[in-house]
């Protein structure tokens, strides 16, 4: 038995706290306007904070190896959840979207749990290194991805797809299987937006960023006005005139721009190389774990934390198209939270049980 990687640990719970922080600073004047009560959302998200941490630790204490045969159990739970969204009186409708099921005293999001639940029953399963299972593992793929997409959560479904692509990819799949895939998954991509008019504007105002702001999208408008404002160093911490209702999501998907504009471009950089050793420590675990499971699990885990990061922070830097990814520990919200710690859990749990190189 091995220490746990503090590295790691140290980042997420930095990110976390800060994060605690943020969603109080961003929200406050939202959450009186609407709540009357300024700590609102930093209340409910304190409790989810505590939830979470309390699973990291539980997780970081449980042998990985007993994930190996609950894998199906817990897949099949994820699955359940998945479809309970489009249940009348348990799923709710909420903004034009079937993502959360009502369990009374809370709500959660059941697409976070499936990418926990993905990446440990992929690991389990392809970690057997059987052969001709290219066919079942696109069966089961086509199928979660449908789920997710009916949804509709677009974004999510892409963090699934590349989680589940990159954990075959490690077991040794074929890579002329990706060069097949990848123009059938672009060109399916590319009709799914344009099959849905608010994605499609969205793709349209990514593709046409260099028109003059006060034509382009509203949500777009602010987040470059946050950016611009920020400068160098920002306008301090709490000195934010964004967060004054005009920009959305100010503390889900955008918050990052309310901290670029708080702390600047340096404290968003700063973010960002937290960000990156959190990769990178996730990817150094999973290279040292001492089993194929425990390294396709790793993989996995880090690969869907990972691009979250990436998608979210390249749509709140105008790289990719506006989507509703919210950034992992920071991003108010209590499903993707626990889901994003307990993930964290584990890969300290397999930290402490790597072998050396």
């Amino acid at each position: 038995m091995k220490r746990l990687d503090i590295i790691l640990l140290a980042s997420v719970v930095f990110l976390t706290l800060f994060g605690l922080f943020m969603i109080y600073d961003a929200s406050s004047f939202v959450a009186f306007r609407d709540f009357g009560d300024k700590y609102h959302y930093i209340k409910s998200q304190a409790f989810w904070v505590g939830l979470g941490f309390l699973f990291l630790i539980l997780f970081s204490f449980f042998d990985y190896h007993k994930l190996y045969n609950l894998s199906l159990p817990i897949f099949i739970v994820a699955l359940i959840l998945l479809t309970l969204v489009f249940v009348p009186g348990i799923g709710l409708y909420i903004l034009g979207a079937h993502r959360w099921i009502s369990l009374r005293f809370f709500i959660i999001q059941p697409a976070e749990f499936v990418k926990l639940a993905l990446a440990i029953y992929l690991a389990s399963w392809l970690s057997a290194r059987e052969k001709g299972r290219f066919i079942a593992f696109l069966l089961l793929l086509v199928l979660v991805v449908i789920l997710v997409m009916l949804e509709p959560d677009m974004g999510t479904a892409i963090v699934i797809l590349t989680e589940a692509l990159a954990v075959y990819f490690l077991s040794g799949g074929n890579v002329s299987y990706f060069a097949i895939l990848s123009p059938i998954i672009l060109a399916a991509g590319f009709f799914l937006i344009k099959l849905s008019p608010y994605r499609y504007k969205r793709f349209e105002a990514f593709l046409n960023i260099n028109q003059p702001i006060q034509t382009s999208s509203y949500h777009v408008k602010q987040i470059l006005i946050a950016l611009g404002s920020g400068g160098l160093f920002g306008v301090g911490l709490s000195n934010s005139l964004q967060k004054y209702a005009y920009l959305p999501e100010t503390t889900t998907d955008s918050i990052f721009a309310i901290i670029a504009e708080e702390l600047g471009f340096v404290g968003g950089v700063f973010l960002i190389v937290l960000f990156a050793v959190i990769v990178w420590r996730g990817f150094y675990i999973a290279m040292r774990a001492k089993d194929n499971f425990g390294k396709l699990l790793g993989g996995g885990i880090i690969t869907f934390l990972g691009v979250q990061m990436i998608i979210n922070l390249a749509s709140q830097t105008v790289l990719l198209p506006l989507t509703g990814i919210p950034l992992p520990f920071i991003s108010y919200g209590g499903s993707a939270l626990i889901v994003d710690l307990s993930a964290v859990g584990i890969l300290l749990n397999i930290s402490k049980q790597s072998i050396k190189l």
